[in-house]
């Protein structure tokens, strides 16, 4: 096959203002283009709007709140969408949000278009996080997947540990394709010892955190590792680089038992948050449902080893370079310790070593052998690097 194809991608729950799955569509979407594509993002905000961008047309449909989740957002127009969607008459369909947009599954099947639904989370994992019982996450996720699978063409997995509760269902329709890290944009140069004089003693560790402040992503365990550390007679110090629902209850525990944790909040300087991640002396990752996780593959580009959640698929991709660890304060603390034990080039060495094994222009091209789409991005280029446009359109589409 052969030709530029218009692959309409739809998202919700995108972070305002950073997170991965916005990182992820934004590279995807520069690859596309890179590629000779048509990319058309639709995501719900505020208000509406239409841009071209560097990750190609971004559409903008207003959409409401979600309670409780500090600030996502989601498409409930399905009449409007669905005109949006015939009236950009797509060549492919890509889905993040197996919940809430399952039902485009069904319109793109009525339509003829070949429909790629991408798990960006394990939804038993997800549901556990909630508070579900095991034996009720797991039912209530082989559901929700089988009817995935069966409304798509195909369900696009970056990781094995994301394809395995797709396998227990027996779904022949899926695919692996991993998501990919900026070698050049973070990289051990961006150490900047004046931040981290800022934040840490020269005797004390410094720990980052760069997560979503939320129930599923387990903000608490960073702190709980803190807690570990010092009681051990280490002397360390956190800094937690994002915001969430959580915030609240999470500073005034700092407060109460003295923690010496730094809340920074969302920080949309790119530079600031990669100084950040190249400062630190080891980077927490501590949700149980991540899929990937790219803030933790982007602290190890810049070469700074992870301890992540062993219930979790960074255990696949952070590999040998970092730790992993129960998902609790104690096994935390011991996974730190064992990192810091190691000598520090070595370990930031190793971290380097391992991001490089995920590059943006491999990741893009999985993605397109997903949708049946010519390749023609360059491997040594990354798509973010695309010619970047910033051009308003008359009204939305």
């Amino acid at each position: 096959m052969s030709g530029s194809l218009r692959i309409v991608r739809l998202a919700n729950f995108v972070a305002p203002a950073s997170g991965g799955l916005r990182t992820a569509l934004r590279e995807l979407g520069a690859g596309y283009r890179a590629a000779g594509h048509e990319p058309v993002l639709i995501v719900p905000g505020e208000r509406g709007s239409d841009r071209e961008t560097e990750q190609g047309r971004v559409i903008t449909l207003p959409g409401p709140l979600l309670p409780g989740t500090g600030g996502y957002r989601v498409l409930t127009d399905k009449r409007r969408v669905a005109g949006l969607l015939e009236a950009l008459a797509p060549d492919r369909l890509e889905v993040s949000d197996r919940t809430t947009l399952r039902w485009t599954g069904v319109w793109a099947r009525r339509a003829r278009v070949p429909a790629v639904m991408v798990s960006h989370e394990t939804a038993d994992g997800v549901l556990r996080t909630w508070g579900l019982s095991e034996g009720m996450a797991r039912r209530a996720s082989d559901a929700l997947n089988l009817r995935t699978a069966h409304h798509y063409s195909r369900v696009v997995c970056t990781t094995e540990f994301a394809e395995r509760e797709f396998v227990r269902i027996g779904a022949r329709n899926v695919v692996r394709a991993p998501l990919g890290v900026d070698m050049e944009g973070r990289h051990p140069s961006l150490r900047d010892p004046g931040l981290r004089a800022r934040h840490a003693r020269v005797d004390e560790v410094l720990l980052v955190m760069c997560s979503r402040l939320s129930v599923e992503k387990r903000p608490g365990t960073a702190l709980d590792a803190l807690e570990a550390l010092l009681r051990r007679g280490q002397r360390a110090v956190l800094v937690v680089a994002g915001d969430g629902p959580l915030r609240a209850r999470l500073e005034q525990r700092a407060r109460e038992r003295r923690l010496p944790v730094t809340f920074l909040g969302h920080v949309s300087d790119r530079a600031l948050l990669g100084g950040l991640q190249a400062s630190a002396d080891v980077c927490l990752a501590p949700g149980p449902a991540e899929t990937f996780g790219l803030a933790a593959l982007e602290a190890m580009a810049c070469g700074t080893p992870v301890v992540a959640s062993a219930s979790s698929a960074l255990p696949e991709v952070i590999g040998s370079a970092g730790a992993t660890a129960a998902d609790n304060g104690e096994a935390f603390a011991d996974a730190v310790r064992m990192l810091l034990d190691r000598p520090e080039s070595e370990r930031r060495e190793a971290a380097r070593a391992r991001a490089a094994c995920f590059g943006w222009p491999a990741a893009v091209e999985a993605f397109l052998t997903a949708h049946d789409a010519p390749v023609r991005v360059g491997r040594s280029e990354s798509p973010a690097a695309a010619r970047p446009v910033e051009r308003a359109r008359e009204g939305v589409g």
